[in-house]
């Protein structure tokens, strides 16, 4: 595998920090950043989490950290996959606010109680915060056997919130409490490593800033679109240096996400289809299973053998603050053609990570674990840097490159009008008509303007890909 030196322009931070190492000087003296480097354990195959205490007396937890939802909620009952709950009744501070909520994955649930309590982060921000908080009560399918989580930190924005946007998140209230800067960077370090191994993978995750000795090169910024995911939007996808040829929008469709909580690279059908296709015909394999792209068959190959060098590299193009310029993040095949343990005594076995989507491309940790991920939410934009710890045998297996060009490209790859839940939509404006039409009637027939009032909620169901429970390893 030949590799490239990154190449490209600084990109300077508008406080006046080179990429935004300004935030590093803190004022309020809560944050040590050198603290948070290695608060994360485990493994793409079954998520990144960190230690959380919650309660009076402290009880602690490893929480999973997502970027795809936006519900902090931890196990509140015993679970036979749980090794730890939160008793409510054993922390003084608890409060119940007697809300419940559902969140449902497409393959997994939860129900459980908002309530609040006071956190600490043993390798985080200083302090104790009260924090919005889920206790599950009955879940199906979320807590898994062999997981180390007993819950999740979701690190989207409001709009996902359950069981509305009211409910303010996890990060917002540290920002509010703690006054620390309104961004967070994560590093997950598993390139090359089996997925569901040991679970001890390092990881870092950065409230408050960025942390130098996490990153090296230059960080590369793209806008988010929207804030509900981190929706970025995506130019176009390259497989070993050849150019997939689809229209933007494919790569777009119907949303693009940066989403930890996700293990996979997750294309939309069409995006998909021709990724593997390409993969096939530039790869030297020149039979291959087509069980292995769907992801119902491993490929083995000999223990000595490293059948990296068999695929090729996988680039995105992001576009830039600029946008009359891009740049591109780039995988190799150490990334997407993973590990598996326990399968053969003389074979190691692989698995693709990369799997189809039916509404979004999702940037999940095959993809991630290539970098350090900067969510600026101050400036509503996502950073992108090669992370150290991507190397296998002692070689990167990521790569930045840029600037480049975006005139070969739409103007915007991302569909102005964007509904986030089309069947409620719909739904709701079909109830007023049909609630306007009832009114005029009784008007006419009664000649009494009675009350006639819709009320639209928001739905209880997550329809995301963020899930780790869909695409797990099992």
């Amino acid at each position: 595998v030949v590799l490239r030196p990154g190449s490209g322009s600084r990109q300077q931070d508008p406080q006046g920090g080179a990429d935004g190492l300004a935030l590093a000087s803190d004022p309020v003296g809560t944050l040590n950043f050198l603290a948070m480097v290695e608060n994360l354990q485990g493994d793409s195959g079954r998520g990144y989490y960190l230690e959380i205490l919650i309660g009076t007396p402290p009880q602690a937890l490893n929480i999973l950290v997502d970027t795809g939802s936006s519900n902090f909620a931890v196990a509140g009952v015993p679970d036979p996959d749980v090794t730890s709950y939160f008793n409510t009744e054993l922390s003084s501070t608890y409060k119940s606010q007697g809300i419940d909520v559902t969140v449902k994955y497409s393959q997994g649930s939860w129900t459980g109680v908002l309530g609040t309590d006071v956190i600490t982060i043993p390798k985080g921000i200083d302090g104790s915060y009260t924090i919005n908080i889920a206790t599950i009560l009955e879940s199906e399918n979320f807590f898994l056997p062999g997981v180390k989580w007993h819950g999740i930190l979701g690190l989207a924005y409001d709009a996902l919130a359950k069981p509305s946007s009211s409910v303010e998140t996890f990060f917002d209230s540290l920002v509010r409490q703690a006054k620390i800067p309104n961004i967070f960077s994560l590093q997950m370090c598993g390139a090359g490593l089996p997925v569901s191994g040991s679970g001890t993978n390092g990881g870092s995750l950065v409230l408050g800033g960025i942390e130098p000795s996490l990153y090296k090169g230059d960080i590369w910024y793209t806008p988010v679109k929207e804030e509900w995911y981190y929706q970025v939007e995506i130019l176009k996808l390259e497989v070993g240096g050849q150019n997939l040829e689809l229209d933007c929008r494919e790569y777009n469709a119907d949303k693009a996400i940066v989403d930890s909580g996700t293990t996979l690279l997750r294309l939309p059908q069409k995006v998909f289809s021709a990724v593997v296709q390409a993969i096939a015909r530039t790869s030297l394999i020149q039979e291959f299973s087509s069980g292995f792209w769907t992801g119902s068959q491993l490929a083995c190959w000999d223990k000595t053998e490293r059948p990296w060098s068999l695929f090729p590299k996988l680039s995105i193009y992001l576009r830039d603050e600029n946008s009359s310029r891009s740049f591109r993040i780039s995988i190799l095949p150490q990334h997407y053609i993973q590990p598996i343990l326990g399968i053969g005594e003389n074979l190691q076995c692989y698995r693709f990570g990369i799997s189809s989507s039916t509404n979004a491309l999702v940037i999940g940790a095959t993809v991630m674990e290539g970098f350090y991920v900067i969510f600026d939410r101050a400036q509503r934009r996502v950073g992108f840097a090669v992370s150290p710890c991507a190397e296998v045998d002692g070689s990167p297996v990521s790569e930045i490159e840029g600037p480049f060009t975006t005139a070969d490209v739409a103007s915007n790859c991302v569909s102005s009008v964007s509904f986030h839940e089309p069947v409620l939509w719909i739904a709701s404006y079909a109830l007023m008509s049909l609630c306007g039409i009832i009114l005029l009637v009784l008007i006419i027939l009664l000649l009494i303007p009675p009350r006639c009032q819709h009320r639209y909620t928001d739905n209880d169901v997550v329809n995301d890909e963020s899930s780790l429970v869909r695409h797990r390893w099992k």
